[in-house]
């Protein structure tokens, strides 16, 4: 018995559509020895509008249309870090470059969801505010998606043990698949 009630073998269950309630998935199909399969469905694509977010894009576009997936656009905008009263700057300039921000952030992904839409791919965009990594991590078990498919810049082990990486915090953090992008640069030949 299966946690959506079917049973294993059971091609009647298939064509229903029935809903894994332990997966929190539909079960796609009979796979070999008789074993339910579930697609990949949903991929949480993160983007910062750095030199490798068209290569992310690309990508996603792959995977999504070889899945018959969706894929939810999401950008993070971080708010600026004070580190003294004394230096701050005043509230209505930094909530207005907040607010500027995060409007261009919605032009972009707009502008990137065509991609998607032209390949006749569902695509969600987001802009989310604070902290990244916590953010795509919250996003992607609120969506139950798949796989994170992100991008990585490449920077030094220095700059990650200093900076810290988006990328290696997702990586540490996610309760999904994550996928990671590098750049073109990088990319073995």
């Amino acid at each position: 018995m299966l946690p959506f009630g079917g049973e294993v073998g059971k091609r009647e269950d298939v064509a229903a559509g029935k809903y894994c309630t332990a997966l929190g998935k539909v079960c796609a199909g009979l796979g070999p020895a008789g074993v339910y399969t579930f697609i990949m469905k949903t991929f949480l694509v993160p983007v910062d509008f750095s030199p490798v977010t068209d290569e992310v894009i690309d990508s996603a576009v792959g995977f999504a249309r070889a899945f018959g997936g969706k894929v939810i656009l999401v950008h993070v905008v971080q708010p600026p870090v004070v580190a003294t009263a004394e230096y701050a700057l005043p509230v209505e300039v930094i909530q207005e470059a907040m607010d500027a921000n995060e409007k261009a952030a919605k032009t972009k992904l707009t502008a990137f969801s065509e991609m998607f839409r032209t390949a006749n791919i569902a695509c969600e965009v987001k802009v989310l505010i604070g902290p990244p990594v916590t953010l795509i991590r919250e996003e992607a078990e609120k969506n139950k998606v798949d796989y994170i498919l992100m991008g990585s810049h490449g920077h030094g082990k220095l700059y990650d043990f200093l900076v810290g990486s988006t990328a290696s915090g997702i990586i540490k953090r996610a309760k999904c698949g994550v996928i990671i992008i590098p750049p073109a640069d990088k990319h073995l030949i």
